[in-house]
């Protein structure tokens, strides 16, 4: 991410982004420009996607992509890479969603640092917020977090290869594998198994 230089308000902000034809986020005045992803950073968002919104339309909830705001009150104006909400008044503003209940990001050598620590330190001021996912992209890892009842706490349980993702909040189980399917070096790594 690439600082514009600070000072702007939320509503400077917003007025920037309905005209810029790239993505920013928001942190606190800042303003960063957002860089690209990579072909294997948007096979595993897609496969998540595709994941969650067989599991949840029935339950009527909606998940989105990287290209949908999330929002807490003056404090920042993110664009998570998949995240779940439930809440109706979500249904009120088509470009900002502000009570998403799970969050996924898929790590990147340039924003890993901050997707594990300042932003989820943001993210956890959103009382919606149950669980919150940290996928790697390079090799099949996936860091699940649990908010404990009381708020103050979350459980950390890690998913490797073989296991069952188990996201308890919206009823999901699903083998960590079908994340991966389609990324490169996932692929490349099965046909050396089957020539094997």
């Amino acid at each position: 991410m690439v600082a514009i230089p600070s000072g702007f308000s939320p509503e400077e902000y917003l007025a920037l982004e309905q005209q810029s034809q790239i993505r920013h986020e928001y942190r606190h005045g800042h303003v960063y420009a957002m860089a690209g992803g990579s072909d294997d950073h948007d096979e595993i968002c897609l496969n998540l996607i595709e994941i969650l919104r067989r599991q949840v339309r029935e339950l009527g909830c909606e998940v989105r992509s990287g290209n949908v705001k999330v929002n807490y009150t003056k404090s920042f104006y993110y664009y998570p890479d998949v995240f779940v909400t439930c809440d109706p008044r979500d249904r009120q503003d088509r470009y900002v969603k502000r009570h998403p209940q799970l969050i996924a990001e898929v790590l990147s050598p340039g924003t890993e640092a901050f997707d594990r620590g300042d932003k989820f330190q943001d993210y956890q001021q959103l009382s919606s917020l149950s669980e919150y996912l940290l996928i790697s992209q390079t090799e099949i890892q996936v860091e699940y977090y649990c908010r404990q009842p009381s708020q103050q706490s979350w459980n950390q349980t890690i998913y490797r290869a073989g296991d069952l993702i188990q996201l308890g909040n919206i009823g999901l189980e699903v083998a960590v594998e079908e994340l991966y399917r389609g990324v490169s070096w996932f692929l490349l790594s099965l046909a050396t198994a089957l020539h094997s």
